[in-house]
Order: structure tokens, then sequence, then C-alpha cells
């Protein structure tokens, strides 16, 4: 309201006045609040209509025949009072509804609102009910009251199956582009126990960026023999106009997954976080480490069910000071559980053992009691043999860095550090040798070990390949050197400069567990005779880069798009069809799937 429409000033004047209530007519809501002031002119009492009064403050409002000026005086000075208003039936249409059209479907508007719900249904997995829901439908009318939600079949049969061909055609020229592109495939069970495959595509960008996308997550109803993974590949490779020859795949270790090796003809690098873990079990399985895992399982379990027990243990971490950790249980599918278990047990031992001393918390569970001497000490052995595996797994699973060149100097690192030394423990000994003896019989392939020792020399932080003999390093560096020439490029002056700086990569574990062999040294420079001779020894004769660095700001496309684990895929796998959600039909689930997983680039690895 404008200055000169309310007069702030109260009325002083010595004559009387008397706030009269509005007439009868004046029907509005806010005359309850002010009236008229009546006056004394030639000896008649008359209503000044010029001029309202608020009767909370006795404000003179400019009255023009409208209520405009009261509502905007309550508005501002007795917002409390202007939000209480006559209560509306739900069904009479206000001013601004009764003025509001729907929007046309086919509206650029209304368009844009039913692809930004496909998009929330297809990234969070939601199931297609999820737009008949009234919480939805009130939130979708908050935002726009003139948008109609369409229906589920709509999104179902219409909606979701056009975003999947527009994503489907961007992540298509996106591979076109792709000079090399490797796959992961990992079958898996949802569940309901339904079998599915996975199958994801890893390659670098033109501009040097690790992306992947999920092809596919199909039902598979058919036996999971090799042959047919094998042909399910090949109908991917064709549906996705990649080319097979020389297609490089990685998969876990299950048989039939090697034998895609004889069937498919593919170049086969099996996960290394799979057989970590393989590894791992096997020492979790000898006798004496599975007695230890069993007593602090039924010590964790109990703590979880009993909530007398849970409230001593919490008071005890306040008592002794110790951080307020929940302790862990072991789960078979989870991997690393058992270490995690073990560790926070030994964290926690003290608030357990006073927490177990309790008559309370005992009643009804004689046989509980805490770890002897001897079993906190098995206990640490245990967390100290089997930790670099630990480190490992973590680390070839993270995403966000060509791992494939890990793989064969941690193999090799930690087949050297599970060799038994003096000082070792009766259960370190145990525990050392079972983990050796199952790293030792894998990756013992030709083709396997090729693939593996070509990344590794060409990611310039382990170029030195240290774990391989003399005679060997020359072998590796004279295939790439072949490599090298049948390349027709025009190969530029080399110019060395140190990489761009980049985000760590899990430094601090790479660091823990190669520092030690893989150090930043200086190199002689060496002569060259061919153009392919002269790149590869300039790029041996560079120093390694620091662990610390992405060796994606350096080159080697062809083999750094090989991802170290299909962990990624299994992953993602967890979130899909196990919901209360799910889909009533397999190929609307799986578009929906890989809407999920290649609409906001979730599987683009940021470095």
């Amino acid at each position: 309201m404008s200055a000169f429409a309310e007069v702030l000033v109260r009325d002083k004047m010595a004559e009387a006045t008397h706030i009269t209530a509005a007439p009868a007519t004046l029907k509005a809501d806010v005359w309850k609040h002010f009236g008229f002031l009546e006056k004394e002119k030639d000896g008649k009492r008359t209503l000044d209509k010029s001029y309202t009064m608020c009767r909370m403050c006795e404000v003179k409002i400019k009255y023009f025949g409208n209520t405009t000026n009261m509502r905007n005086h309550l508005q501002r000075c007795h917002a409390d009072v202007n939000a209480e208003g006559p209560v509306v039936a739900a069904n009479q249409a206000t001013l601004p509804a009764s003025i509001l059209t729907t929007l046309l479907a086919n509206s650029q508007r209304a368009r844009k609102i039913t692809k930004s719900i496909a998009e929330y249904i297809a990234s969070d997995l939601h199931p297609y009910s999820v737009v008949e829901g009234r919480g939805f439908r009130a939130m979708m009318h908050t935002m726009d009251p003139r948008y109609k939600i369409p229906s589920r079949r709509f999104f179902a049969e219409t909606v979701i199956p056009n975003l999947y061909q527009s994503t489907k055609t961007t992540v298509l020229e996106s591979l076109k582009k792709a000079g090399k592109i490797a796959l992961t495939c990992d079958a898996w069970t949802s569940v309901a126990t339904d079998s599915y495959i996975t199958v994801t595509a890893h390659y670098i960008s033109d501009d040097w960026r690790l992306l992947s996308h999920v092809l596919q997550t199909r039902a598979v109803y058919e036996s999971h023999t090799g042959a047919n993974i094998a042909d399910l590949i090949q109908k991917v490779a064709e549906e996705w106009q990649f080319p097979t020859r020389d297609l490089v795949l990685m998969t876990d270790n299950a048989s039939n997954m090697v034998l895609l090796l004889s069937w498919g003809g593919f170049v086969h690098v099996r996960c290394y976080a799979h057989t970590l873990n393989l590894a791992t079990q096997r020492a979790l399985r000898l006798p004496s480490v599975a007695r230890l895992l069993g007593k602090i399982r039924h010590i964790t379990t109990f703590f979880h069910r009993s909530p007398i027990a849970k409230h001593q243990f919490e008071e005890k971490q306040k008592l002794l000071g110790l951080p307020h950790h929940m302790l862990k249980t072991d789960v078979i599918t989870r991997w690393n559980s058992a270490l995690d278990m073990v560790d926070r047990f030994l964290e926690q031992h003290p608030a357990i053992s006073a927490a177990l001393l309790s008559q309370q918390v005992r009643r009804g569970e004689a046989d509980l009691c805490t770890l002897s001497e001897l079993d906190i000490s098995h206990a640490e052995d245990l967390v100290k043999a089997l930790k670099p595996l630990k480190d490992a797994t973590t680390l070839m699973s993270k995403e966000g860095s060509p791992t494939v060149s890990l793989i064969a100097p941690l193999h090799s690192q930690l087949i050297q550090d599970t060799k038994m030394t003096v000082g070792d423990s009766p259960v370190t000994r145990e525990i050392k040798q079972a983990v050796n003896t199952d790293l030792t019989k894998r990756y013992n392939s030709e083709q396997e070990k090729n693939t593996l020792h070509l990344a590794s020399a060409l990611d310039p932080r382990f170029k030195r390949l240290p774990f391989l003999t003399k005679e060997d390093r020359t072998e590796i560096f004279s295939g790439v050197t072949a490599e090298a020439a049948a390349l027709e490029v025009c190969v530029c002056c080399y110019i060395y400069s140190p990489p761009a700086t980049k985000k760590r990569v899990s430094a601090s574990l790479l660091q823990n567990l190669l520092g030690q062999t893989f150090t930043h040294t200086d190199a002689q420079p060496q002569s060259a005779y061919t153009r392919a001779e002269e790149e590869v020894t300039k790029y041996c004769s560079v120093p390694p880069i620091s662990l610390s660095e992405d060796p994606l700001s350096w080159l080697a496309k062809l083999y750094m798009c090989i991802p170290g684990t299909s962990v990624s895929a299994e992953s993602s796998k967890r979130q899909v069809l196990g919901n209360a959600v799910l889909y009533s039909f397999i190929d609307e689930s799986a578009a929906v799937f890989f809407g999920m997983q290649n609409l906001f680039g979730w599987f683009e690895l940021s470095r």
C-alpha cells in the first residue's frame, strides 16, 4: 500500500470518536477487524467513510471502496490475525483455482514434468505405482496445480520406453567413439531367486575420462553354461555395435565364466576382488580360525538381540571412554565382514568384558563368556595377517581409476607378504599358508599374464615391473614396441612434462601396499632405433609417477579401460528387483535399470 493510503497516526482529536461496525452489506472477512468512524456534524452523528480504522491498533486506513488497503495492513502489522481466515469448504472453488486451466498433455511444460517423473522413476528404481500415491499426487499438485499426472500404464508403455530409447541412442553414440571397449559380466540371483546377468561396458573417452555403461541386465532362464553366456555376450555386442575381436571380458572365478575362453574366444581376466575374497575365505575356513569366529559371532549376536546387554554395553563404553560403535556380525555374502567383526570386537573388548560381568546380562546365558587371552592374541594375529587382503580388496573395488594395471603388482606383492617369516605365530603361519597357496594358483595362463603385465607396463606408476625378471621385462616391452609400431597414427614429437595434478586415488592404501616396492626414482636416458622403439624407450626413461597420481593423464587407452574387478556391476545389482517395488515385466525392469545406471552418468568414474 502506498504511503498516502494509510495514515499511521492515532486519532488525538479532542472530540470523542466511536468505531462503528461496517454496514451489513459489507461481508468481507476483514470487516471484523475494521470499522468506520462516527462523527458528529450539525448535531447529527454520521459515518466517515473516507477512512476505516483498525480495531486493534487504531490506525486510520484510507478507504476507496475495496478491502485491499485493509488486507495489506493486516498482512504487514497483524500477520497472525491475517492468517486466520474463513474455512473454505473442500468443494468450494477459490478464485485462483477457478481461473486455472489444465496443462495440455503435449505442452512444453507438461512434457518436461512428465519426463522428470520418468527420470525420477528410473534413477531411483521406483515402481510405476508411485504416480498413483496420494502423497506423490499432492506434491505434484503443490508444484503445479495445472498438471495432470498420466497413468502408470502410460509411464510403463510409453514414457519409460521412450526414455530408454533416447538414453540408448546417447550411449550408442558414445560407444562408437571408443577406441577400445572392455566388458564385465556378472551372474547373480535376486531375493526372489530369479537369475540375472549384468553386462557393463568400460572405455576411455577422447578427453581421457574412464566411462562405464550398463548395457544389459537380463533374466536368464537357461543353464549358466559357458556356451550360453558366450552367446549372450555375442548378442550384446551385436546390439550395441562393437566388435568382439580381442574383446577383454572381466568375470568372477566361477567355472562357467572361465569356460567363456573356449566358447567365445574372448581375452579373459578374472576379477581380482573375487580372487582375494576366495583366498580370504580359505583362511577363514581353517578350523582354528572358524572356532574363533564362532565364539566372537556368538557374543556379538547376543548383544544385538538383548536390549539389556546392549544398554549395559553402551554404559560401559561411556565409562571407559571408548568410541560409541556398534558391534558387527559377519554376513556370508559381504566381503571382509568377518574381518570387520573381529576388528570391531577387539576395539570394544574392554566394554564387552565389563558388560558380561553383570549378572543381569548373563541371566539365562550361562555358556556366554568373553575370549581368553590366547583367543585375543589369535584374533589380533588374524586381523594383522588378513589386513593387506582387505586393503587390496577395498582398493580394487573403488571406482575412479583404471585397476587392471594394479593386479600384477598387487598379486606379486601379496604372495610375497604371505610367505612365512621368523617370529610368526602358529595361527599366522596357518593363515599365510592358506592364502599363499590360493593366490599362487591364480593368473597362471599365458594370455592372462600377458594382458596383466602389459597393462602394468603401460601404467607409469608400475612400468619398472620389479616383480618380473629382466628377461620377462624385456619380452613385455618388446610386445609394447610391436603394438606401438602397428598403430597407424602420426606420432608427435614427445615432450615430457609432469602430468596435471589429479585427485588422489586411494593413495594411502596403495602406498601402504606397494610403497616399498615402487619408488619414484630417476632413470638413465636410452638410445633408440625405430620410431616405436624410441617412443617406448622414452617412456621407459621417464621416472615413474607417484602412486598417488592418475595414470589416465598419460597414455595407454588400449589396456587402461579394462577394470580389475566386476564389483561395480555387482554393487549396482543390489538395488534391483529386491525392493517392495518391483515391476510386472522383466523388459520393463531392465529398461528402468538401464536408465538408472546411464541417465545421470552414475557410471562415469570421476577422477
